[in-house]
């Protein structure tokens, strides 16, 4: 291992000894077109980590003279596809060819790591010398869909703190962020045609302190909402670094919110829904739209907005939930048994699909394509549908065997807010144990697929659900570090099945001190953890939580056993 680069590239070699292209006080930049984005990009984190001003220098050629070089090259695209790129360092300089503005993006985030942990801080150190080393990295990402879902609705993270989430994707060269905007507990994004979704949706009047078995309450009111500018704001901020923005409006169960602004849309002939407020406990909850023709019409005016703020050249997909969806309300309401009559469905589960199936279409005849968690398979999917199995792999085997498209994220594998470690000191533990190394050994394409079944995997993405995070320290702590290790498996390709080497992927992302002076001993240092410490991350330490990082003698809902594998 010559380097500390995360996730690891497909080629990296560097020279020998000490040799390194040394940055005066005020390096230039030459930005080839196409590459403007970039430029703009590395001028604002350079600026504020080095003071750096980096003034545009001519020309912007391969044979050119600059301290950096941005280009984007069609024979890289050819070799590397769009997202590849090459980054040469030399006595000339840094010069990134990239074989699309994402893949210069991509070799500048390792231009940055490779300048060092200094280089992801707010403001210049004193006496700070800046290098690289003389070398070449070939690279390109594995997946064309490398993603984190955050989930918004439990607990409530500001506009501020989705930016930074975005910065934090783009760091490990992750390009998807699936925002969980609606659920029982908030609806978390304006629409103004219905106001009432977040003058009442969005807030909750406490909160379940741990999961379902915990006796204890949080009775601080808890919500909060993104405006429609603060959307475009998001989708904007996260197109300049290549990130795509994929929104989830949940139907037809996880509706309660939506339920309590307007009653109207539950099944009003089997619950006094006009009594029912933003849900404040976790689970699966039996409150689900009504099947009928006017909450279609509701929802098609909530997805009229949502396209609008989404353009479909940054966010071609939108996902509908579609899961967990209790069929007890719809068993015992006349009106949804008529419906079901009327429809020619065969049950309950009938008219689950006939939502799915509806918005299917709706959003095909708008160019956009439907994806929705694997319940959705259950009566039949339109061509362009795509399935996130959530449910271990049979879904997606199941889609991708179907000839649907595939994000694989089953919960056993890359649910983060699923328990690190066994042991007390876990903070309201989760689900399964999933270390960092299991993390690291999750396998996206599973091998029962057929060859042509396995190119419909488009990739993966980790879940992380907030229920017991209850400020973005919390999601810190589950999401790193093993969102390296995920962002490893699904930009990073292996050489033979089977070949992730965790102990040089340890090694690059530092090891433990010992306890320095002053310092709790299980902190690593060095390597990317001290990256993640410049960016001012929460992670959770490989010697386990800190004092503030638990919660002694709050209930989570752990699982016992060893999770299903492949």
């Amino acid at each position: 291992m010559d380097h500390d680069l995360i996730p690891a590239p497909r080629e990296a070699t560097f020279q020998a000894g000490a040799v390194r292209y040394a940055f005066g006080p005020e390096p230039d930049l030459a930005a080839g077109p196409g590459t403007q984005a970039t430029a703009r990009w590395l001028r604002g984190v350079l600026g504020a980590a080095a003071g750096w001003s980096l003034p545009p220098a001519e020309p912007a050629d391969p044979d050119g003279r600059a301290d950096v070089r941005l280009l984007v090259d069609e024979g890289v695209g050819r070799e590397l596809g769009p997202e590849g790129y090459e980054l040469t360092v030399s006595a000339d300089g840094a010069l990134i060819r990239g074989g699309g503005p994402a893949g210069v993006f991509w070799g500048a985030q390792t231009l940055r790591q490779l300048l060092g942990p200094h280089a992801f801080r707010r403001a210049p150190l004193p006496g700070a010398r800046w290098s690289l080393p003389y070398g070449t990295v070939r690279d390109a990402p594995r997946f064309g869909w490398r993603g984190l879902l955050l989930d918004v609705c439990r607990h409530f993270l500001p506009k501020d703190g989705v930016l930074r989430y975005i910065d934090l994707l783009a760091a490990h060269k992750l390009n998807v962020l699936h925002l969980h905007l609606t659920d029982d507990q908030g609806w978390r994004i304006e629409i103004k045609r219905h106001p009432r979704l977040t003058g009442v949706g969005a807030w909750r009047p406490r909160s379940r302190w741990g999961h379902r078995d915990s006796p204890l309450w949080n009775d601080t009111p808890h919500g909060g909402f993104y405006t429609q500018d603060d959307i475009r704001e998001i989708v904007a901020y996260a197109a300049a670094r290549h990130v795509r923005v994929v929104p989830e409006i949940d139907l037809p169960g996880h509706a309660q919110a939506a339920i309590a602004a307007y009653p109207e849309l539950g099944n009003t002939d089997v619950v006094d829904t006009a009594a029912l407020g933003v849900w404040d406990d976790w689970g699966i909850n039996e409150n689900v739209l009504a099947p009928t023709e006017a909450v279609l019409r509701f929802y098609e005016g909530v997805f009229e907005e949502v396209l609008e703020l989404f353009p479909a050249e940054v966010s071609p997909f939108v996902h509908v939930g579609g899961d967990e969806c209790p069929k007890t309300q719809w068993a015992a309401s006349r009106a949804a048994q008529e419906r079901i009559r009327e429809l020619g469905v065969k049950d309950e589960d009938g008219l689950q699909s006939w939502f799915i199936r509806h918005f299917d279409g709706w959003l095909a005849e708008r160019g956009r394509r439907l994806i929705g968690w694997d319940e959705i398979l259950e009566g039949g999917l339109a061509d362009g549908a795509a399935v996130s199995s959530w449910r271990g792999y049979a879904g997606g085997i199941a889609a991708a065997e179907a000839g649907h498209d595939v994000v694989m994220c089953p919960e056993q594998q890359v649910y983060l807010d699923h328990r690190q470690a066994p042991g007390p000191d876990e903070p309201m533990p989760i689900g399964y144990v999933r270390t960092l190394e299991d993390v690291y050994r999750f396998e996206p394409v599973p091998p029962q697929l057929s060859a042509r079944a396995a190119e419909r995997v488009l990739g993966a993405q980790a879940n992380v659900w907030t229920e017991v995070m209850e400020h973005q320290g919390r999601v810190d702590y589950q999401v790193f570090p093993r969102l390296a290790a995920f962002a490893e498996v699904v930009w990073s390709r292996l050489p033979e099945p089977g070949a992730r080497d965790y102990a040089d992927f340890e090694g690059r992302m530092g090891g433990l001190e010992g306890g320095r002076p002053g310092v709790p001993a299980g902190v690593p240092a060095g390597g990317h953890y001290a990256r993640l410490d410049a960016l001012g991350v929460d992670y959770r330490p490989p010697g386990g939580p800190l004092p503030w990082q638990r919660r002694p003698g709050v209930l989570g809902r752990p699982k016992d056993g060893v999770p299903p594998t492949v």
